[in-house]
């Protein structure tokens, strides 16, 4: 088994010589292929175009009300500190009393599923994320002050205080009708 070793070394040495051999030669004209393909690359870059030229335009509006003029900002802010009353009477309640839990939710996310007499009186069903609450006449629900004012068995009538584009605080008359499971 010694013997053997020697023969072994010997070939693994013959091949490492040859390897180390090509190698070298293969690096010299592996060397030259590169610089000649370096030699025949020409970037291809688009030429920019001119810029625009800029023109100044002329301002044409000194004789038009100025935006940041002291004494519009002031009259402004006089009718905003004047609270109307139809404003106070409207929205003042409404910001002093305790928020309802389905006034979280806006009309549109909520959907009426039925309806029942409770003592005589209405009660309506209706669904928010999958749960079903009980509402009754007086009680608030959606996101604009709604008050519900009356509850049949196929519909829930409310009035919501809501800003007109003036910022005026107004009522208005809105429903929420009995969906109908379609099958």
């Amino acid at each position: 088994m010694s013997g053997r070793h020697p023969a072994w070394v010997g070939l693994l040495l013959a091949a490492v010589a040859l390897l180390g051999g090509c190698a070298g030669d293969d690096q010299g004209e592996l060397q030259q292929w590169m610089a000649e393909q370096r030699g025949q690359v020409r970037p291809k870059v688009t030429p920019l175009s001119e810029p625009k030229q800029f023109v100044p335009q002329a301002y044409t509006q000194e004789t038009s009300v100025d935006p940041f003029s002291q004494q519009r900002l002031a009259s402004v802010l006089r009718q905003d500190a004047a609270p109307s009353a139809v404003n106070t009477g409207l929205i003042g309640p409404e910001l002093a009393r305790r928020k309802e839990p389905l006034e979280a939710f806006p009309l549109d996310a909520m959907s009426m599923v039925g309806s029942l007499r409770r003592g005589g009186s209405p009660v309506a069903l209706v669904r928010v994320d999958n749960l079903i609450y009980q509402v009754r006449v007086g009680e608030h629900m959606g996101q604009n002050y709604g008050k519900v004012t009356k509850i049949d068995e196929a519909e829930v009538s409310l009035r919501e205080i809501v800003q007109d584009g003036g910022g005026e605080w107004i009522e208005r008359a809105a429903s929420l009708q009995l969906q109908e499971k379609v099958k």
